[in-house]
Formats: C-alpha cells, structure tokens, sequence
C-alpha cells in the first residue's frame, strides 16, 4: 500500500483532531488513527486497516491494546486517496458491517463530501452546509463539513 497524500493525512488530522476533542471531553471512548489494523475474520487472517477508528467504553472497557483489535470499532472513518476505487470501498464497507460497525464515514477529498453510512447500503452525503453528526456514543458530536475541508 502506498503512503497517503498530504490532503489525505490533513483531513485525517483535522478529523481526528476534532473527534478526539469531543471524546475527550465527554470520556466516551478511545480513538486510534494512522490504519489501525482491525480483524475482520480469522483462519484465514483477514485485517482492515482503518484510517480512523473510534470504540467506546461500552466495546472497550479496559481501553486500547497492543496488536490488531478484536473487537469492532463504534465508528470508523475513511479518507478516499486518488488511487481508491469505489469497487475495493464497497468490500470494506461490506467487511466493516459484517463486524458489527454501527457508523462509518467515508470522507471524498475532491468531492468535498462525507458519505455516511449506517448499514452497509444505507449512504447520506454531507456536502459544505451539512453538519456531520455523532449518534451513539458520540451524540452530541457536531463537525460543520466546511469545516473539516477548511485549508
């Protein structure tokens, strides 16, 4: 896999800037970034890295440990890259659900959009004007989208 762009890496800062703001605050959970691998399944071995990843306490009681995560993220945010293809997303949305994610965020740089997802067919797109939206654990979590897209 090649290294991320420095568009990918500032929106993944800034995302994780500002989710780790919130979490902190509220003492909901832990987030991890940088493509932290998660276990999608075992034997054979079969692990996502994620751009972005977010478990409350409730999956995570003890906090994060070392190695891959067993345990399936509340939330998991992906930035697109120029060499991402909607083909391979679709296999890793359908892997992220198939876990038990309940929220994944798929962040288009060149669109300037966050795809939502809550289940793996159900999509909303969030444009400069919308409001990206914790629920769960992260309700009360409120990122404008031009906000995160500010350079």
């Amino acid at each position: 896999m090649s290294p991320a762009g420095e568009v990918h890496g500032y929106l993944e800062s800034r995302l994780t800037f500002f989710l780790y703001r919130f979490i902190q605050d509220a003492q909901t959970g832990w987030i991890s970034g940088g493509e932290v691998g998660i276990y999608i399944r075992h034997n054979p071995d079969r692990i996502r890295g994620a751009d972005l990843a977010f478990w409350s306490k409730e999956r995570l009681p003890d906090g994060p440990s070392t190695g891959f995560s067993e345990v399936a993220p509340d939330l998991i945010a992906e930035i697109l890259s120029p060499s991402d293809r909607w083909s391979e997303m679709r296999q890793k949305i359908d892997d992220y659900f198939s876990i038990g994610v309940d929220t994944l965020w798929i962040v288009d740089p060149d669109e300037e959009t966050v795809f939502v997802y809550r289940t793996a067919s159900q999509r909303i797109a969030l444009r400069s004007g919308d409001t990206l939206a914790g629920t769960g654990p992260l309700t009360g979590f409120a990122l404008p989208v031009s906000e995160l897209f500010a350079f």
